[in-house]
């Protein structure tokens, strides 16, 4: 009997549950899932005798160690940050892990003796980091087999609200943690290169340059850079490529309307306000636009961001952005935590809400004397707001890998991504009975 564990149950975790479950009994797997929410727990469980509810604060080693001890593979589905604490407690007792997060510095630095411990820790398995990878590496590989010279890689991902749930003026819902949204675009500029030429977005300015992106079949969406594009071309094999982008996707109008977040400064985490438990939305607000005896906080903002149009003013009057009624939250708060408290109850998926996962990869290259783009599309709707096309796309894949691992089919050991043809071909082509599959259209150029 082999033992998985699972630390955390939260919202992209409820497919990876479902899969290892029921592939539970054929693979005589017991699995293990820990979170502070009981109840969340043995709702996913849904009475599947391979499966274990254990209440714990996942983030205290104390309460976690003695659960790591026991598996043979652990699945963390807690924030990023923790990630190394994990893999140190998993590199201390012999134990392989997988996470959906990126490989961070102090990941990397365990690969030596992850290595020598015959251990695979699998990182960035999730849909971005993960499936973006994938996808992107078989073509990748594919071209060059063809002899292709590749000049051209952009990427695009966004986790969205389906059209016939999409029935707020945002044009969008929460689909993973909202904190990482509201601080989405920080943590140091933006790096790409086009055209050979480097360029850098600072934080202040990722939601001003954006380009509009048509998904085909789906209608235009706007893209805006992720943090480091240029790391990718290691990863991928492309050192000398003239264009490498990476970019998340939004709906048309969102990122201008965010952006006057970013400028006010409410999604500036680094900071507590002075008695945020007493700060309604109005006053929040009003407290980073400049003092005025007449004017009012919403002809402030107006003044504040001229260009803004009636509708995109209309966004923040849904959100209650100069509600003045009660307090936001608590005391000690960051202006980022007092938006996250404004927006979650307002962008919340619906129980019989459905989300959108879209993915985007356009390669242009030359073969023969010819020009060529390739255009390769994911579209994936959930099923409700459990089982999201969210937690599919983020579950699915690293249900598939732990399922390798265990099996011993994946042979290479240390710190990993999925970007060899012996995990990626078995997981991509598992992921299209599930629906999760790419449409290809290719262009002469």
């Amino acid at each position: 009997m082999q033992t998985i564990l699972i630390l955390g149950a939260g919202l992209s975790a409820s497919s990876l549950i479902k899969y290892l479950l029921d592939h539970a009994k054929d693979n005589d797997w017991n699995i293990h899932i820990a979170d502070r929410n009981l109840a969340l727990i043995e709702q996913k469980i849904n009475g599947n005798p391979n499966g274990l509810a254990l209440e714990m604060d996942a983030l205290n080693r104390t309460a976690r160690l003695p659960e790591i001890q026991k598996a043979d593979l652990v699945i963390s589905m807690l924030p990023a940050t923790f990630h190394p604490e994990i893999a140190q407690d998993c590199l201390e007792h012999g134990k392989h892990l997988i996470t959906p997060s990126y490989v961070s510095h102090a990941m990397h630095e365990m690969n030596e003796e992850v290595s020598k411990k015959g251990l695979i820790f699998m990182n960035e398995m999730g849909v971005d980091p993960g499936i973006d990878h994938m996808s992107a590496m078989q073509i990748i590989h594919d071209l060059r087999e063809k002899g292709a010279h590749i000049e051209s890689f952009k990427s695009y991902c966004g986790g969205l609200v389906a059209p016939e749930s999409d029935n707020n003026p945002w044009n969008y819902k929460f689909t993973w943690n909202p904190r990482n949204v509201v601080l989405a675009g920080q943590g140091g500029a933006a790096q790409y290169i086009e055209q050979n030429q480097y360029k850098y977005l600072p934080s202040s300015a990722i939601f001003e340059r954006i380009e509009s992106i048509e998904m085909p079949g789906v209608g235009h969406y706007d893209g805006y850079a992720n943090r480091d594009s240029l790391s990718y071309r290691k990863v991928y094999g492309l050192e000398t490529i003239p264009t490498i982008f990476r970019g998340t996707l939004r709906g048309s109008g969102f990122c201008d309307a965010w952006n006057c977040f970013v400028q006010l400064g409410l999604t500036d985490d680094g900071y507590k306000m002075e008695h945020s438990e007493t700060l309604t939305p109005r006053m929040l607000v009003n407290a980073f636009l400049p003092y005025n005896e007449t004017m009012s906080v919403e002809d402030k903002f107006k003044l504040r961001f001229p260009t803004l149009s009636q509708k995109q003013f209309d966004k923040f009057v849904w959100l209650g952005l100069f509600e003045n009624t009660k307090p936001i939250a608590g005391a000690d708060m960051s202006p980022a935590q007092l938006l996250q408290a404004i927006l979650e109850p307002k962008l919340k998926l619906d129980p019989s809400d459905k989300d959108l996962i879209l993915m985007h990869h356009i390669f242009e290259y030359s073969i023969n004397g010819k020009r060529f783009r390739l255009e390769s599309s994911l579209v994936n709707i959930g099923t409700d707001a459990v089982y999201t096309a969210m937690s599919n796309t983020v579950g699915l894949p690293m249900g598939i890998c732990a399922k390798m691992i265990l099996k011993g089919e994946i042979k290479e050991k240390g710190v990993l991504m999925p970007i060899s043809e012996a995990i990626y071909t078995p997981i991509l082509e598992e992921l299209k009975s599930f629906g999760i599959h790419f449409t290809e259209a290719l262009t002469e150029l």
